[in-house]
Parts: structure tokens; C-alpha cells; sequence
């Protein structure tokens, strides 16, 4: 049994809207409405337990999940929610191994989800341009636990002369015109690899989806995930007046290649026999009247 122990991370559980995650620290001492929750007490209890304040209310100490984290980061932007993100790495089968390109750090939520999936063997390099959000990306990605597998560039690939990495399994942007980024993203692609754009209105999408196939994209869909919780209570069961509904509209596609260099080529007009034969004939008149001129 999972024993907490000084600088164990702790999520302090009341009830949905009143919960805090913290990491034990003997000394520490947590002041809250519901009372004074001493660090040291929730020393050498199992994860679940109960834990009661000093005036008397109580709080489950529970083992933070990977959505504790992202849900509790320090926002520098807006965050991409765990319904989209869940979504992200369905469509796009990330899994532990994987090598993961991500252009948009933000606050490091999806970053620090990613990273969590694709560890141990997989890694996250992700880019940003503003070094204020990158210092809060990189304190959210060390507080979840995965700095060991993501690697912060300051670059900004839309300028950039040379692409950083090649053979990308999948790439994520973060971007408010992520169409401009595309044919970078497609250079640092495996072949058949996935991109994934987080747009927050249908404009983005409209430019996006032009440039996607432009640059040889295929298997294209532009989704919204909404999603609805339900206050489940005996005899009076209903939907919750609050809840995240739209956050952003996910775009997804596959590299593929079009071959439109090898079509053009075989479409251009091809001369015939014939065509040579008639050439040859009109080339003989043509000398023989020059000739007539001459005498």
C-alpha cells in the first residue's frame, strides 16, 4: 500500500469544487474555510484516507492523477482541456515510445498530458517564442513529473531556415494561425504522421484545412467535444448547471503524398509519331521554298 510520506504530492479532496494540491511538507500547514490541515497529519496514511481539521470537517488525501495536474497548473494561457486532449490522443494513437512534436508550449498542460503517455521510451519537443510563458510551462511541467521527457526550444519555426528535428510521429499546434506552420510540420513528419491543430474559431479552421491540402495532407476532420456532467443524487438526478462546454474545434489530418510532381509531368503533351511526320514534311517545304528564293 501507497504510503504518503514528506514531499509525496497530496491532492486535499472536499468536494469537486474544493479541492488542493499540494506536496507534504512536514513544517506546512494549510488554511482553508473548513480548517487548519497540518501537512505532518497526513504523514505515513495510505492514499484515501481521511483526514480531519481542526474544526472538524474532513478531506480525503488522494494520489494526484495526470488530470489533477493539468486541471491545477498555473494558467499563463488558455489550457487545452482534458475532453479535447483525451480525444488527441485517441485519434492520433500516441503511445509510450513515440516522439512527439508540439509547436505552442502555452502553460504546458497538453505538454505534461503528452508527456505522461508517450514515457518512458517517448519524448515531447515542443516550441515556443515568449520566454515568460515558457518559465510557467516549465514550472507546471516539472510540478506534473515529466521533465525527463520534454525538451522546451525557444525557436520560432515559422522564421526558422532549418527544421530542428525529422520523423515526427505526431505534431500538435497551439497556434493562432497554424496554417502558416504547416509546411514546416510536414517536413518534420514521418510519412502517414499526425497533426493535430487546436483552433478556437471555424475561420481558423477554413484557412487551415486549405493549407493542409495544399501541402498534401489527407484523412482531414475538423471535430468539437463537448462535454456535460450530471449531478447524480437519489430521487433528484440531473444535469449540472455548470460545465465546460465549447473550448476549441480540433483538427486533425495524415501525411500523405499526392504525387503531383510525377501527375503534372505525365499530363504535360507527349508528340506523336505522326506529329513528328508532319514536322519533318513542313520542315522540307519550308527549305525547298527557301531554296527557290535563293536561285
Amino acid at each position: 500500500m501507497a504510503k504518503i510520506k514528506q514531499h509525496s504530492p497530496v491532492l486535499f479532496f472536499y468536494n469537486n469544487s474544493k479541492k488542493w494540491l499540494t506536496k507534504i511538507s512536514k513544517k506546512e500547514s494549510f488554511h482553508t474555510h473548513l480548517g487548519v490541515i497540518k501537512h505532518s497529519d497526513a504523514i505515513g496514511k495510505e492514499y484515501g484516507s481521511k483526514l480531519v481539521t481542526n474544526k472538524d470537517k474532513y478531506v480525503y488525501l488522494l494520489e494526484p492523477t495526470m488530470y489533477d495536474y493539468v486541471m491545477k497548473i498555473q494558467h499563463g494561457t488558455q489550457i487545452v482541456y482534458p475532453k479535447d486532449i483525451g480525444y488527441i490522443i485517441t485519434r492520433a494513437g500516441i503511445g509510450d515510445g513515440q516522439k512527439i512534436l508540439e509547436i505552442g508550449t502555452g502553460s504546458g498542460s497538453l505538454t505534461s498530458f503528452i508527456a505522461s503517455i508517450v514515457k518512458p521510451r517517448g519524448h515531447v519537443y515542443t516550441f515556443d517564442v515568449d520566454e515568460n510563458f515558457m518559465k510557467i510551462a516549465e514550472k507546471n511541467i516539472r510540478k506534473a513529473g515529466v521533465s525527463k521527457y520534454v525538451t522546451q526550444h525557444n525557436l520560432d519555426l515559422k522564421t526558422a531556415k532549418k527544421m530542428p528535428l525529422e520523423d515526427m510521429d505526431v505534431a500538435l499546434i497551439d497556434l493562432g494561425d497554424p496554417w502558416v506552420v504547416i509546411p514546416q510540420v510536414r517536413q518534420m513528419l514521418k510519412g502517414s504522421g499526425c497533426v493535430f491543430a487546436i483552433c478556437p474559431t471555424m475561420n481558423q479552421l477554413e484557412k487551415l484545412t486549405m493549407a493542409l491540402v495544399e501541402n498534401e495532407f489527407t484523412d482531414i476532420e475538423s471535430t468539437e467535444h463537448i462535454i456535460r456532467t450530471i449531478e447524480a443524487r437519489e430521487g433528484k438526478t440531473r444535469h449540472s448547471f455548470m460545465g465546460i462546454g465549447h473550448t476549441t474545434y480540433l483538427c486533425f489530418a495524415r501525411k500523405a503524398f499526392f504525387d503531383r510532381e510525377s501527375r503534372q509531368s505525365s499530363e504535360e503533351p507527349t508528340v506523336s509519331e505522326s506529329d513528328k511526320k508532319v514536322s519533318k514534311v513542313k520542315k522540307a517545304i519550308t527549305i525547298k521554298k527557301s531554296s527557290k528564293k535563293t536561285s
